[in-house]
């Protein structure tokens, strides 16, 4: 095949994975790199499994992370259709011309019959999977079995002898025996195919140049190489990605954190922060440079510098390159940002969205200690909240009692009502001095003041929200402490 075409194949069942995702962007990125064309095919066959809205929420997520696609939902392409369910003539066809070329069956047993067959081999017996019961069945059996009504699955007659070879591009060749892989069912009873015959079909129906795919389906690939032989068909390259695991190096799951794209945007991480983290979750650049922006990684992206070991999915790493791309931000846009999360996430700090040029304004004093968009609420709601409320013993700071808070408070006052401007600079130069004539520390005064003025223990840096703030509101702010204090 002399143009790239890979796929991504999500299927319907829930919210989109972070593993899925990471398979979805390496091959969006080995697409753009070489020129290809990323296709989109949604594997919504098993029924049983089926979540109402999840195509759509995957499709959503992706955009959001900035991943477009050339053919599939939404977009259509030359190939079409792009729903597994609505191509199972094409899949009925294929498992007829197996059965009247002889690789393949149909199999009549019993659930109760398949039940037994798993218990014998939960007892040691020297079992594969399905015991080949129906492979050779004499045409007056089969004749039996199809007056009983009974509807048959097909089954792939997998060779029972020799060995399967898969040469892949990151785990080279790896070699099965055959004798050790089950006549795997091709296609239900229900009419419907499995993901071997449906994948297998559907590449090669819809050129499927390279097929990127997560290291558990390495298991399954000699399975798919024998289709592509008994069909008559050319393999596509097999490229089988490194699992993403999480700290303690097993299985990523909810017990360690957010797991799906929708909650990484709810935890307030950046699309392009996670791009780029889940780029590195498998693949580097060099052994040092870690963040990169999309353009540089397209220009770089290739499958050989994809890792064979397992990738950590490390949080405190995707918080720290979160932050990183926060900073990078110009506060105009991180208002706007902030302002479009609040929407989709209303936080419980702020009773109503501030204003936007209000809110630009503030962004500078918190944006160098922000890890997340989540971060920012918890950290400027006095801005917003003049009648904000808090414990006056909060006002005491170690070491000191209400008597000396008071005096601190009243000095205070007395020093801001004599300025004659208002700004950071001027207030922390006048400010300063005070806690040595008072006898106390900076550290205690400025404690003080941050309580009074914002309500918080740990608030963005004092004297620049004081600015934002006003002298006005300032000096109400320290009168009302006094009264509290008081």
């Amino acid at each position: 095949m002399s143009k790239v075409r890979v796929r991504f194949p999500p299927s319907p069942t829930g919210e989109p994975h972070v593993g899925n995702i990471r398979t979805a962007l390496f091959n969006w990125l080995f697409a753009r790199r070489q020129g290809g064309a990323f296709i989109i095919r949604v594997e919504d066959t098993d029924q049983a499994r089926k979540v109402e809205g999840a195509t759509e929420q995957l499709l959503n997520a992706l955009r959001w992370l900035g991943i477009d696609w050339d053919e599939g939902p939404e977009v259509g392409g030359p190939y079409g259709p792009y729903y597994q369910s609505q191509r199972l003539d094409i899949y009925r066809e294929q498992a007829d011309r197996l059965v009247q070329s002889g690789h393949a069956y149909h199999c009549y047993c019993s659930p109760e019959r398949l039940a037994e067959v798993r218990q014998e081999k939960g007892r040691g017996k020297e079992l594969h999977g399905y015991d080949r019961h129906c492979r050779d069945l004499s045409e007056g059996q089969k004749e039996q079995f199809n007056r009983s009504e009974l509807t048959p699955v097909v089954r792939f007659k997998m060779p029972l002898d020799g060995v399967t070879e898969v040469d892949d591009m990151i785990r080279n060749r790896v070699t099965f025996e055959n004798r050790l892989i089950d006549d795997f069912v091709m296609l239900k009873s229900d009419g419907f195919p499995t993901y071997h015959l449906a994948n297998v079909t559907d590449d090669h129906l819809m050129a499927i140049s390279h097929v990127m795919r997560g290291e558990e389906w390495l298991s399954s690939t000699p399975r798919h190489i024998r289709l592509y032989q008994a069909l008559g068909w050319d393999p596509p390259l097999f490229a089988h990605l490194p699992l993403i695991l999480a700290p303690d190096r097993s299985k990523l799951s909810k017990r360690h954190g957010a797991t799906s794209l929708l909650e990484c945007r709810e935890l307030g991480l950046l699309p392009d922060a996670l791009f780029n983290f889940l780029t590195i979750l498998g693949w580097s650049l060099d052994d040092k440079t870690e963040v990169l922006n999309i353009d540089e990684i397209i220009a770089s992206f290739s499958i050989d510098r994809v890792s064979k070991a397992g990738a950590i999915f490390d949080y405190d790493k995707l918080n720290w390159m979160n932050g990183i791309y926060i900073r990078r931000m110009t506060s105009e846009v991180l208002a706007d940002t902030l302002l479009d999360y609040w929407c989709r996430y209303p936080p419980p700090e702020l009773h109503e969205l501030p204003d936007r040029n209000h809110l630009a304004m503030i962004v500078p004093v918190v944006q160098e200690r922000l890890k997340t968009l989540a971060d920012a609420a918890p950290r400027i709601p006095f801005f917003f909240n003049p009648d904000f409320d808090y414990n006056p013993g909060e006002l005491v700071q170690r070491k000191m009692d209400k008597v000396g808070t008071k005096r601190l408070l009243e000095a205070s006052l007395e020093t801001i009502e004599q300025l004659e401007s208002s700004d950071a600079a001027t207030l922390e130069a006048a400010m300063r001095p005070l806690a040595d004539e008072l006898g106390i520390k900076v550290g205690q005064l400025l404690g003080t003041l941050r309580v009074a003025t914002t309500g918080l223990k740990v608030s963005p840096p004092l004297f620049e929200s004081m600015e934002i703030l006003g002298k006005e509101r300032v000096i109400r702010d320290i009168k009302r402490a006094i009264a509290k204090i008081a």
